[in-house]
């Protein structure tokens, strides 16, 4: 299937598979091993336009990048118009691609009045995006939901206010706020944004294996796949993906690959975060990578018993051993 990688504004990519931003997730370690793994756009976790505003620490190191994993997109997520576009101006060198987050349905999120609680007031959204873009000149995307609940799927004309008012493309996940992550995805929406908009759009939402990407290229006409959750501990599918566009036949992953990215990632968390914070936040990507093997549960219930980061790794190592000779 021949696909031609989409422009987003200056930016042109490689390919038409990009991470999404996850809040939790996608640390630069994480960017870094999907990035190697084809992911043309890689993004940081969201980033409170309230929090760069009053210069907190944590929020700053969200931020932080390395050159492997160019171009670096940033999202940030915020309810005024005005804090945004300063947020906006604090961050303009350090992103080649700037998001706004109008669909994390979070309730911490929402009760702020970010995130999916702006498709409730298109008002808003289009004084957010006029105001973002007048700060900012290089690529500016938005991400949606269908809108806050069944009654109010209003994902088009959220869309068309959004290129009106100066967004270089848009992301789609099919879900509205209600629905979280249940339910289905209603691709069709996608294809229905698609067929509205001059501006690229990108589909999201339950791509969970290499064909699953290419049903929504082919059923909907997106420009991009946006790859959450379905690429926890399974960098293989943005390489599958890219596999199959290219009209291959993906190969196999082993267990002995699973075994040595999966260190891999662990190492890159450790140089990044140091022990105590690989120790914690690594337990949920081990477990990703994981899934599907013998013994995957008595690994995950072994996890939370580790209490030095040596040990963490005898674990890893002892596992994935045992998986392969099974």
């Amino acid at each position: 299937m021949q696909t031609i990688p989409p422009r987003i504004g200056s930016l042109q990519l490689d390919n038409p598979i990009i991470l999404a931003p996850m809040a939790g997730v996608t640390s630069l370690p994480y960017r870094r091993i999907m990035k190697s793994f084809g992911a043309s756009l890689v993004f940081t976790e969201m980033v409170s336009a309230n929090g760069l505003i009053r210069d907190g620490r944590k929020t700053r190191e969200l931020l932080i990048s390395c050159r492997e994993e160019a171009p670096l997109g940033i999202q940030l997520f915020g309810d005024d118009p005005r804090v945004l576009a300063e947020a906006t101006r604090m961050i303009s060198d350090e992103c080649r691609l700037l998001d706004i987050n109008m669909g994390c349905p979070v309730k911490k999120v929402i009760r702020s009045g970010a995130g999916s609680a702006l498709l409730k007031d298109p008002g808003r959204i289009e004084k957010i995006v006029t105001a973002v873009r007048s700060a900012y000149p290089g690529p500016l995307t938005v991400k949606i939901r269908s809108g806050w609940d069944a009654d109010s799927r209003n994902f088009l004309q959220i869309g068309q206010i959004v290129e009106a008012a100066g967004a270089d493309a848009i992301t789609l996940h099919p879900r509205t706020r209600s629905q979280a992550f249940s339910g289905k995805a209603d691709w069709s929406e996608i294809g229905e944004l698609k067929s509205k908009l001059r501006i690229p759009v990108f589909g999201s939402g339950d791509i969970f294996t290499a064909e699953d990407g290419i049903q929504m290229l082919q059923q909907t006409g997106c420009d991009a796949l946006m790859i959450g959750r379905g690429g926890y501990g399974n960098p293989w599918l943005i390489r599958d993906i890219l596999t199959l566009l290219d009209d291959g036949t993906p190969t196999p992953v082993s267990i002995a690959e699973k075994h040595q990215v999966a260190l891999k990632h662990l190492q890159l968390h450790r140089k990044q975060f140091g022990d105590r914070k690989t120790l914690f936040e690594m337990r949920k990507h081990l477990s990703w990578y994981a899934r599907g093997l013998t013994g995957a549960s008595r690994f995950r219930a072994a996890l939370q018993r580790v209490s030095n980061i040596d040990r963490l790794i005898e674990q890893v190592d002892l596992f994935f051993h045992e998986a392969e000779n099974e």
